[in-house]
């Protein structure tokens, strides 16, 4: 039955502002003309939250393409760590996400930084000189707030998102509190695109459950590879560190999972799968080996110094003791008798 004309005119009324707080595109908000089967179809809601914004692009760009683009900059996005072991890479996903959007500020702001005492005490704090040497943030533009409790937490990191004053908010918790609820998140995503700047929650050794963030990211520690240099990969070093990230939740995206490579230098992310000449074929290695050519020319007698060279230690082999040397009375151990 074809609802009246008031009624038709109040619901696509309550539509439309539905549609600006959350976010969502506008094509279809004006109502159908004329009558019909047409006059009673529901709004069909666009999938993503405000673009006017923009979107975070991270760099690597299969993860990037997964995610429609990126990351919404104006909106509440999730950082989910499995244990509390996870929360150093975690907070250092977070960092890095920062930086990038610090990158494309002419005049950087402040970075809001919300946590519990019982958050800060398992997990610390972001090392200072770390901040400006891994991700270009100098120490005095991260801002700190520590809460007793997690309503307290939530009322700073809710007040923080609506200030034009600061670049983004990091809200860390532990756990699935009672307090971060549906209608917590909303008001925190609510915040985020009003003022047109993220809200990263970062949630360690959390259980994943509804919430208003429209991106959910899994996040875990992935092996490091060796250094990369001209002569390829050099074995027992560390290279840039690796991220394990799972799309777990996205209303433009489906899921999946990546490995990301942080670099320092240039302060975005890697597909490791598409690193290029970060990492070497396995076969490109082994031919490598094959094929060696002699960095150190040919002394005068005609010998190969590489040949006659051994292994170099950094402290003596031990020499065996000799028979009958036994350890003097004090050091003999402690549970037996003299």
């Amino acid at each position: 039955m074809a609802m009246n004309a008031v009624a038709r005119d109040t619901v696509f009324a309550l539509r439309r502002q539905i549609a600006k707080i959350e976010g969502t595109l506008s094509e279809r908000l004006d109502a159908p003309a004329g009558s019909g089967p047409d006059a009673d179809r529901m709004l069909v809601r666009r999938s993503g939250v405000a673009e006017s914004h923009g979107l975070l692009v991270t760099g690597a760009d299969h993860f990037d393409a997964a995610l429609n683009g990126g990351l919404p900059k104006a909106a509440l996005t999730e950082l989910h760590g499995a244990e509390t072991r996870d929360a150093g890479t975690v907070a250092g996903f977070a960092l890095a996400l920062a930086c990038l959007l610090l990158k494309k500020t002419e005049t950087p702001a402040p970075i809001l930084w919300v946590g519990t005492t019982e958050i800060f005490r398992e997990a610390g704090f972001p090392y200072a000189r770390g901040l400006e040497a891994g991700f270009g943030i100098a120490p005095e533009s991260l801002l700190y707030a520590e809460a007793p409790k997690t309503t307290d937490a939530l009322w700073i990191a809710e007040e923080g998102a609506g200030l034009t004053a600061l670049s983004a908010v990091v809200l860390e918790l532990r756990g699935n509190p009672e307090r971060l609820d549906l209608t917590a998140t909303r008001r925190l995503h609510r915040r985020a695109q009003m003022a047109g700047r993220p809200v990263f929650l970062l949630r360690q050794a959390a259980l994943a459950e509804p919430t208003a963030a429209p991106v959910r990211l899994v996040v875990a520690p992935a092996p490091a590879t060796p250094r990369n240099t001209m002569a390829g990969p050099l074995d027992g070093t560390i290279g840039r560190p690796g991220i394990a990230v799972t799309i777990g939740k996205s209303r433009a995206a489906q899921p999946g999972q990546f490995t990301l490579e942080w670099n320092p230098d240039e302060r975005t992310f890697l597909d490791r799968r598409h690193a290029g000449a970060i990492h070497q074929r396995p076969w490109d290695i082994q031919k490598r080996a094959k094929d060696h050519v002699a960095v150190v020319p040919l002394s005068s007698s005609g010998t190969d110094p590489a040949a006659a060279s051994r292994p170099v230690l950094a402290f003596p082999s031990p020499r065996p003791s000799p028979a009958g040397d036994q350890p003097s009375r004090p050091q003999r151990p402690a549970h037996r008798r003299a």
